[in-house]
């Protein structure tokens, strides 16, 4: 494509929310662009029953963004708010489109998003083999940082662990305790890190359910919120941790695998047979744990932070989580 039609479509792309009529296309766009990256066979088949855009946009329809090009939804970009921290993702854009300036108006929106909510860490996940994908986000001060490895197990049946609590089965009451005790604890992993709205969201939009681990004070010692199944960002057959953390400090790597025990249970429950979490590869023994229970990495990305720090990722932390 010439430089001055890679113009013509920079100027004609135009930035709005993304609407519920453009959800088929967004995710059909979302699809198309992952296996096409990939070198899939059939890229508008791939992720299969996994389903990101209709979920992000739910959560929060005000942090989902769409690319048109006259008038035709052309890519997309959702951003997402976890208190203190903020991050993004998936940015897809139709590929016979790429490299044509789109992507940078797709940042646009979500930068203002991090704005407005004062997120004081904000990140991504991308490829850490693509020298583009790199350098692109660098451009917005994102720096990547550990690899981070999404892993999966064949689901195992255990014994059922004790002092467990799910979100979806407590009163309006006892769900308000469970969101404050939550952010106690997810505050102690990093300041002011907030899991309220993918908890909310994974619960309104029955995409799994959110596990709260008591310890032997009755304190709460760890949770994990768990999209399962079709039609959630697990998929056909799956539990996804979507994100997991333990009560920092002595005792961690103990109440780690008790979470991991409790994730198994709830995959059994609901008659998953894989369990499919991610960890940044800094938190050295979190992902060394995992391993020794049978993870193996199924996708390796890289986190993309700005400010170029640690975050929550560092040998003390026991976090599930990849940024997808």
């Amino acid at each position: 494509m010439s430089a001055a039609k890679r113009t013509g479509v920079a100027a004609s792309v135009s930035v709005r929310p993304l609407s519920e009529p453009d959800l088929d296309r967004a995710d059909a766009i979302f699809r198309v662009a992952f296996g096409t990256f990939l070198g899939a066979p059939e890229p508008e088949t791939f992720f299969g029953t996994v389903d990101y855009v209709r979920t992000r946009w739910a959560a929060d329809p005000h942090a989902a963004f769409a690319a048109t090009v006259e008038g035709e939804v052309v890519g997309s970009n959702f951003a997402a708010d976890w208190g203190s921290v903020g991050f993004f993702g998936p940015l897809t854009i139709r590929p016979d489109l790429w490299d044509q300036g789109i992507g940078r108006r797709l940042m646009e929106p979500v930068l203002a998003c991090f704005d407005t909510w004062e997120n004081r860490h904000r990140g991504l996940f991308t490829f850490s083999h693509s020298p583009k994908h790199l350098e692109f986000y660098r451009r917005y001060g994102f720096w990547p940082r550990f690899l981070t490895a999404v892993m999966k197990k064949q689901v195992a049946a255990g014994t059922p662990v004790s002092g467990r609590r799910l979100y979806g089965e407590l009163t309006a009451a006892e769900r308000r305790e469970a969101l404050s005790v939550g952010r106690a604890l997810t505050g102690a992993v990093y300041e002011g890190l907030s899991l309220d709205r993918e908890i909310e969201a994974t619960q309104a939009q029955g995409l799994g359910d959110t596990l709260l681990l008591e310890g032997a004070d009755s304190g709460l010692d760890s949770l994990a919120v768990c999209h399962c199944g079709a039609g959630s960002e697990a998929g056909e057959d799956v539990c996804f941790v979507k994100f997991g953390a333990v009560r920092p400090g002595p005792g961690a790597a103990d109440r780690f695998e008790r979470l991991l025990d409790a994730c198994e249970q709830l995959a059994t429950e609901k008659g998953l047979g894989q369990l499919d979490a991610g960890v940044n590869l800094a938190r050295q023994d979190a992902y060394r744990r995992m391993v020794d229970r049978g993870f193996r990495t199924q996708l390796q990305g890289v986190t993309m932070h700005k400010p170029n720090e640690p975050g929550y990722s560092h040998p003390d932390a026991y976090v599930i989580d990849d940024w997808r």
